[in-house]
């Protein structure tokens, strides 16, 4: 390490996006071959969560910007996954729901997203797992509300 810089074998923030580097990796390697990214695995997830979304908390939801979610809305619809309302019933936002094909295929998916997140924590056991969550819930807490 030197002296002024961040040692990155111990930094907290790096090995965080390291992790979420790897799992994305991971993530995209299972969704591709099922002509899915992470971010419309996102969305579809969201969706079945939340039926009605608009743009915007589809977006905040996947970590893109509301462009971006728009974009793969329109694809998304264009494709059969999802349809949206013509008019919006309130404001402007257009309520988005899953199709029965994208929930189809967002079954497949969870199967193989469900895989990777089992593949990351197999070294973990139980309450290892458990506690993993709470300090991961704690940080961010802590960062959106101390800022």
């Amino acid at each position: 390490m030197s002296q002024d810089g961040v040692d990155l074998r111990t930094s907290l923030g790096y090995l965080l996006k390291e992790a979420s580097s790897a799992l994305r990796s991971a993530m995209d390697d299972v969704l591709r071959p099922l002509g899915m990214s992470v971010t419309h695995y996102s969305c579809l997830e969201l969706l079945a969560q939340r039926p009605g979304l608009s743009n915007s908390e589809l977006a905040r939801g996947a970590f893109v910007t509301r462009q971006t979610m728009n974009v793969l809305l329109q694809a998304l619809e264009r494709d059969g996954y999802v349809t949206r309302a013509t008019a919006a019933p309130v404001g402007k936002a257009l309520p988005t729901r899953l199709t029965p094909r994208g929930r189809r295929s967002l079954e497949k998916a969870t199967v193989a997203v469900r895989s990777v997140e089992v593949r990351m924590l197999a070294g973990l056991t139980e309450a290892e797992q458990a506690d993993a969550l709470h300090i991961l819930r704690r940080m961010i807490h802590s960062l959106r509300t101390d800022a």
